[in-house]
């Protein structure tokens, strides 16, 4: 019989492989008897710290008549027989046959899982991605860091693996969808700890994400689909409402189906797409700074001790609702052992992001804080002015950095005081380098308000969170300040034969929902369209 033993409370201290032996003496039964053995989830429990737990959930086969499995689940409540159920097929009968390859344009997450997917059906999938391959996306990246020269078409937001891939790779989602496991699965496939498979807040790392994104293009090509790198789509053709070109490196490529999967920082494609008079609408996002800590102080918060080598850097959630204007302020993309890094991809712009490697060892911890905003907040009912809002407040930290892609930073009681930092007294990890500054002055004068209001909150929620903090602003690229409308089948009302896809799209938040809608798209795409071209 398999078996599903959920809350297996052990101290962080005792050994993981000897959980087969506990069970054994749990239920009083020989070890011999427990088969197939594994972990199925693996989260910590720090509520009486420095007391702090490991709890799994695990799965095993047990031996025994049917008797005496019953009499050993009828005796240990807590456990369930492992029941799964047959895998759902679903039939579908493709409308139309497709004359041309199925284009994707975007090479992050969702644009990358779109292919793979449909790569492994037989569609040979073309890709189209402005920025430049991984490996020499780095170095543009890096060049930027260290001397402030930003490539616009190649930077932390464009280029292979999206704006996912500099980042700390964060897996964790709120979505319920049986996609998630294949996208975990794919990740350990090429590359990734296999840890992430059971870890409740899994994450990879930009370090490991590079060689995974590498490998998923190589898969895409074995498959005969087609990676174009530094290939910038400037347009799409409609004929009577339906998708017939796209417009990349100076040609028109013929494709009645595209997979539309940028991310949310390009905003020209959202200019061409509302000339073209594709159905977009404005959203709300959340803007705000970053914050950053000594990672041993967010450690002592968590857990109660500095370090542990099998706890790992610890991180830290925090909400905080505003009742003077109903607005939510939250901790968001917690990059434990990270580092702040420079995210811009215009010129005249400053933005933030957080960044961690897989073994989150740079000793500073960073979050950034943000604020709600609504479409009401904007300056028009302009589907794009969501756009230009965020636009507006990145100049602004631009201007207060000295024009030069520093960014403006401040001590977080200085901010809390409206008061000018003079010098900064905590630590800071933003290069290309920082300007002492008022950061009320990079944020709306309400949303600058109600931060300050939740970091009194989030002091008292983390002792001493307030204290040798340094704040960098700003950060303005959460979520998509657009939503480009789909239909039940997945395309745009006003442009048959778009599929809108990701985070850009509006339609996912992090690495791990946009590869799912990905997914999603293409299995939309595959629904509708049998092949019958050649190439």
């Amino acid at each position: 019989m398999d078996i599903i033993w959920p809350d297996l409370k052990i101290s962080i201290d005792e050994d993981e492989a000897q959980l087969p032996d506990f069970i054994g003496h749990k239920l009083g039964i020989a070890d011999d008897r427990i088969s197939n053995f594994r972990v199925l989830r693996r989260a910590v429990d720090a509520r009486k710290k420095p007391s702090i737990y490991f709890v799994y959930t695990v799965g095993f086969t047990l031996e025994g008549s049917k008797q005496e499995l019953r009499r050993i689940l009828s005796r240990n409540s807590h456990l369930r027989k492992n029941v799964s159920e047959p895998e759902k097929k679903t039939e579908h009968k493709p409308e139309k046959k497709l004359l041309h390859r199925p284009v994707v344009i975007g090479a992050g997450p969702a644009g990358y899982f779109a292919a793979l997917a449909l790569a492994e059906a037989g569609y040979k999938p073309l890709v189209l991605e402005r920025g430049e391959a991984v490996e020499n996306r780095g170095k543009s990246v890096q060049r930027f860091w260290q001397e402030g020269r930003l490539n616009l078409e190649s930077n932390v937001q464009f280029g292979e693996g999206g704006a996912g891939t500099f980042s700390d790779g964060k897996l964790t989602t709120r979505i319920h969808d049986d996609r998630t496991r294949y996208v975990l699965d794919t990740f350990v496939q090429f590359g990734a700890s296999p840890e992430i498979l059971f870890q409740a807040k899994p994450h990879i790392g930009t370090d490991v994400l590079t060689s995974i994104v590498k490998n998923m293009r190589k898969r895409i090509q074995e498959l005969q689909g087609e990676v174009r790198f530094e290939t910038k789509v400037t347009g799409l053709s409609f004929r009577d409402g339906r998708l017939y070109a796209v417009m990349a490196g100076g040609e028109a490529i013929p494709a009645e189906a595209v997979i539309l999967a940028v991310g949310n920082s390009a905003r020209d494609v959202y200019g061409f797409l509302f000339k073209a008079g594709v159905m977009i609408e404005r959203k709300p996002f959340a803007i705000g700074l970053r914050i950053e800590h000594d990672q041993s102080f967010i450690n002592w918060s968590q857990y109660g001790m500095e370090s542990h080598p099998r706890l790992g850097a610890a991180e830290y959630q925090l909400t905080y609702k505003d009742s003077s204007t109903g607005r939510g302020a939250y901790s968001f993309c917690m990059c434990p052992g990270g580092r702040v890094i420079a995210s811009s991809s215009e010129e005249f712009g400053v933005v933030t992001n957080g960044m961690s490697e897989w073994a989150r060892d740079s000793g500073v911890a960073n979050s950034a804080i943000v604020v709600t905003v609504r479409p009401e907040d904007f300056s028009s009912e302009h589907p794009l002015a969501g756009v230009e809002f965020q636009r507006s407040w990145e100049h602004r930290a631009f201007l207060l950095g000295g024009e030069s892609y520093r960014a403006p930073a401040q001590n977080t009681m200085d901010f809390i005081n409206n008061k000018l930092t003079g010098e900064l007294s905590g630590k800071y990890t933003y290069a290309p380098g920082v300007v002492p500054a008022n950061l009320r002055q990079t944020l709306p004068p309400e949303i600058g308000e109600v931060l300050a209001r939740s970091f009194l909150d989030f002091d008292r929620k983390i002792k001493g969170f307030l204290k040798d903090s340094v704040l960098t602003g700003v950060e303005t690229r959460t979520s998509a300040p657009v939503r480009i409308l789909r239909d039940e089948t997945g395309q745009s009302p006003s442009a048959k034969g778009l599929f809108p896809a990701g985070e850009g799209a509006g339609y996912a938040g992090g690495i791990m929902s946009s590869a799912v809608d990905g997914l999603r798209m293409a299995e939309k795409l595959i629904s509708m369209y049998t092949v019958s071209y050649r190439e």
